[in-house]
């Protein structure tokens, strides 16, 4: 061969042609290890830069298809890698340690829909008014049961000392125990922290948009854990 090549995997230069790639390239085959490459191949592993790029831009509510071609990668690729963090999201929500006292809770749902609007979602969210941290989460329908689950979930502190804030809707009523739970409407204000919350991630995600054209086709796109599923909370 006119230049000596290495290998990039075990540094041999034993390297002999094999053949091209559907693509008209020369490939080359290391003869100690089998691997097999090109050079200046097409496809290259992603670097960390545009990984951390990435990430910043899926928090702005930009679809996956407008990412893709503002940042040069195959949809397919940032499919799957989206997809492979989701599997690592944590399923719980972590809380920070309570001591027993005077603590007050706001609740509320929100609902986007999956394939049509017939198929509603309903997520639960329960938010520590002081700190403004959510301590609760489910995903379901919006029946008392969903509720029950809700309530089921928070830390043992807040289902003990915390006055808890929701509108009149009566699975509240029927699951949050009468001298803890006050049933109020928008206009006295004791909701305004997880209205504005669920107003912020109507703004962020396409998806929780009410009139809009974004949405899931599908469950396992709309959220990473199957409809039904509780975000048990943990102490941190």
């Amino acid at each position: 061969m006119n230049r000596e090549l290495a290998c990039s995997s075990c540094g041999s230069h034993d390297i002999s042609k094999n053949g091209t790639t559907r693509r008209g390239k020369q490939n080359y085959k290391c003869r100690d290890c089998n691997r097999q490459y090109v050079e200046e191949p097409q496809w290259k592993p992603k670097g960390e830069d545009t990984q951390s790029l990435i990430g910043l831009v899926l928090l702005e509510k930009i679809p996956l298809a407008g990412i893709a071609r503002a940042i040069g990668v195959f949809s397919s690729w940032l499919q799957d890698y989206v997809d492979a963090g989701y599997e690592v999201v944590p399923r719980a929500v972590t809380v920070l340690p309570k001591a027993k006292g005077k603590l007050k809770v706001q609740i509320d749902e929100l609902w986007p829909f999956v394939d049509d609007k017939g198929n509603k979602q309903w997520v639960w969210l329960a938010l520590d008014v002081s700190r403004r941290e959510v301590i609760g989460c489910h995903i379901g329908d919006r029946s008392r049961e969903s509720a029950r689950v809700l309530w089921q979930s928070l830390p043992g502190v807040y289902c003990q000392c915390a006055m808890v804030y929701t509108d009149h809707w009566e699975a509240y009523e029927t699951v949050i125990p009468s001298k803890c739970h006050r049933g109020v409407g928008k206009d006295s204000g004791l909701t305004s922290y997880i209205e504005r919350f669920n107003n912020t991630l109507r703004q962020r995600v396409s998806r929780f948009v009410r009139k809009t054209l974004s949405f899931s086709k599908k469950l396992e796109n709309h959220v990473p854990v199957p409809s039904g599923t509780s975000f048990m909370s943990t102490t941190a």
